[in-house]
């Protein structure tokens, strides 16, 4: 039994790291049932503090990773036009058109037209509406790394606590 669990922890581990950069997979979360799954073996030996820790972390990555795209549009010289624009354009993301459904390239290209135009749309420029545009893409990119770091931390505490 506990080999299959180290078999699905890993299989979660991976599934998980893959959606940190694949949209649609929440790549945290099911990297911290990978965790849960490990921490059930007597291999592994996580405490409750760690799976609680890491699990209110998996959280809050999962929901920055909806609003840190916004923000940085924002901080980019943004209105709220193009702060919609960007939220807009991460709904359109999920149905992934025209990319493909969940497509990586819609995830980007979705937030950064939706921002350019709210912008554009405000403030019938270019120029400013290209920078906040940008830091969509920043927003969107910042939000995939703090999912790797995480996801890949969690596949090092397991492969460490098995060795």
């Amino acid at each position: 039994m506990n080999t299959v669990l180290i078999i699905l922890a890993f299989l979660c581990l991976l599934v998980g790291i893959a959606g940190a950069v694949i949209p649609g997979l929440p790549g945290p979360p099911i990297s911290w049932v990978g965790l849960l799954l490990a921490s059930l073996t007597p291999f592994v030996g996580a405490s409750a503090t760690l799976l609680i820790v890491t699990a209110v972390i998996a959280a809050i990555i999962t929901v920055l990773d909806y609003v840190v795209p916004s923000l940085a549009t924002k901080l980019r010289g943004g209105s709220k036009y193009g702060v919609w624009g960007c939220n807009i354009g991460l709904i359109l993301s999920i149905f992934g058109l025209p990319f493909g459904p969940q497509g990586l390239l819609g995830v980007i290209f979705w937030p950064f037209v939706g921002a350019l135009v709210g912008e554009y749309i405000n403030k019938r420029q270019w120029e400013p509406s290209l920078r906040a545009a940008w830091g969509a893409f920043l927003g969107f990119l910042t939000g995939t790394i703090l999912k790797l770091v995480y996801c890949i931390t969690l596949l090092v505490i397991v492969i460490v606590g098995l060795f």
